[in-house]
């Protein structure tokens, strides 16, 4: 995810980026069971999608701390 992507993500709501996580979370548990019995084309995907992961869910959580 580039910064442009990323501003993006920081504007969508908790709906949004819930369901995005799901998407991301499904997509790279695909990708690992994928490479496990055959090699992915581009590895580093998983590496990416991992980050995106820990992006979003930083987001939630900071949104989550300051609306209380």
């Amino acid at each position: 995810m580039k910064s442009k992507n990323w501003n993006e993500i920081k504007n969508m709501s908790n709906v949004e980026l819930n369901a995005k996580l799901g998407e991301l979370q499904d997509r790279i548990f695909k990708l690992k069971f994928r490479h496990t019995t055959a090699p992915v084309k581009n590895p580093l995907e998983i590496r990416e999608i991992r980050r995106d992961i820990a992006r979003i869910k930083t987001l939630l959580t900071t949104q989550e701390t300051e609306s209380k």
